[in-house]
């Protein structure tokens, strides 16, 4: 029994109209494992807790408590951030001790400046090391000003 030609005709229609789907579903699935594995995140917290005074010279004391975790992109970037820590924590302890205007700590956009600005001192820091690293973000894991 010979097939017919047109039985032949649409299942080879089929077969090159489907092919591309899987084809790309396929493509997008190894590329989706590439960037899984490539996008690493580590967290590196800087322990203990900083605990500084903040607010303008000779007026009220106020309190800065503040535990801070790193976000790094890269497995190599710990052992940079655990060589210079020292550094690191005495960078964000004269970051924290020069806020005097305790109204601006206790809001968002407050807290978002003051850790962009950590950010950028550490990664400045990491820089003039020379260690090639960098981090990604900084992140507050407990936020406190007591006044």
């Amino acid at each position: 029994m010979t097939p017919q030609p047109k039985f032949v005709l649409f299942s080879l229609f089929l077969l090159f109209s489907v092919l591309p789907t899987v084809w790309a579903e396929e493509t997008a699935d190894a590329e989706e494992e590439t960037t899984e594995e490539a996008g690493i995140t580590d967290y590196i917290a800087m322990e203990p807790a900083f605990v500084t005074h903040v607010g303008s010279p000779g007026g009220k004391l106020t309190y800065l408590k503040a535990a801070v975790t790193l976000r790094a992109s890269k497995q190599t970037t710990r052992t940079a951030v655990a060589a210079h820590m020292p550094r690191l924590r005495h960078e964000l302890v004269m970051l924290f001790g020069e806020q005097t205007d305790t109204a601006t700590l206790t809001t968002l956009d407050g807290q978002k400046a003051l850790r962009e600005e950590a950010q950028s001192r550490i990664n400045g820091v990491l820089e003039e090391q020379q260690t090639g690293e960098n981090i990604t973000g900084v992140l507050f894991t407990e936020f406190v000003v007591q006044k």
